[in-house]
């Protein structure tokens, strides 16, 4: 319930959200995702360029073989990128029908006009992953590589998708008379209700939250910690970035569902133990399939 009086946010942004060139209307909000996706493909194609297929030979190596034969085909990339919308949208949409459960609950069929609602964020994560994988796979494409090699890609794309919603004031959060807390007073239109009311700027803690997982991430790639680039850095990433989001979701005006947890969490939590444990079980097939091609030299 909003306060009869609000809280001055220390924070206020004023400017207009649509931008318009030759009568042509934009919102920023939607050139931030466009420029996020496009960075996003960008350090993919780069990113592919450099992970061998072959992981006893480097991607530059020098000898006979030329390097287009051991590294990702920046190719499949299109292919595969375009096979995860379909899922996306499957998945977002799953996913907005269980936080809005009440309404979709007696209202199936409205789960299938794209023009009414919207969609979740991770369930669409897991959805488009789910189809690109299958692509990948139907291609002949080395998927384990291609897991590891789009981690980076994906987490920026989150970040940067939830950085541009600040420009849109979409994804505010609860009322809030923190100092950061911010509001919007310009003319709009704006994604959220009551923005000139202070508010958690939860879009701005998720971007800033996925740029953390992404350090992290790094990081363990750094140290060599998924030496098979068999997908596990993938999984460890969605998880991690599960685990930021249901974080920050806390902070959020969705109601709660169970206890104090949101459904958006429980979603997130689920998301998070299963990218864990699939993580574990692909390191222990890695594993065994190691000490199995072991040649037998009478040592243990």
């Amino acid at each position: 319930m909003l306060p009869l009086v609000a809280p001055r946010a220390v924070i206020e942004l004023s400017f207009d959200p649509i931008l318009t060139i030759g009568g042509v209307s934009v919102r920023l909000e939607t050139l931030g995702v466009a420029l996020a996706i496009l960075v996003a493909l960008v350090v993919a194609a780069l990113v592919a360029r450099r992970t061998p297929i072959d992981l006893t030979r480097p991607a530059d190596a020098p000898g006979p073989e030329p390097d287009e034969l051991n590294h990702l085909r920046r190719d499949d990339l299109l292919y595969i990128a375009v096979a995860a919308l379909p899922g996306a949208v499957v998945g977002g949409r799953l996913g907005y029908a269980l936080v809005h459960l009440d309404y979709y609950g007696s209202n199936m069929a409205a789960l299938l006009d794209i023009g009414g609602g919207g969609l979740q964020l991770s369930l669409a994560v897991v959805g488009g992953v789910v189809t690109a994988s299958i692509v990948a796979a139907l291609l002949g494409a080395p998927l384990g590589r291609w897991m590891h090699a789009l981690v980076l890609p994906l987490l920026l794309l989150l970040a940067g998708g939830k950085a541009a919603m600040i420009l849109g004031a979409t994804g505010q959060g609860q009322l809030s008379d923190a100092s950061w807390a911010t509001s919007y007073t310009g003319p709009g239109p704006w994604g959220s209700l009551a923005p000139a009311m202070p508010a958690h700027p939860s879009q701005a803690y998720e971007a800033l939250a996925t740029v953390v997982v992404i350090l992290v991430v790094m990081w363990f790639v750094a140290l060599d910690a998924f030496k098979g680039r068999n997908g596990g850095a993938l999984l460890f990433g969605i998880g991690l970035w599960a685990v930021a989001r249901g974080l920050v979701a806390a902070t959020w005006r969705d109601p709660e569902v169970a206890g104090i947890l949101r459904m958006d969490q429980v979603v997130s939590i689920v998301i998070a133990c299963v990218s864990f444990a699939l993580m574990l079980i692909i390191g222990g097939v890695a594993v065994v399939r190691g000490r199995r091609s072991r040649p037998s030299d009478g040592t243990p």
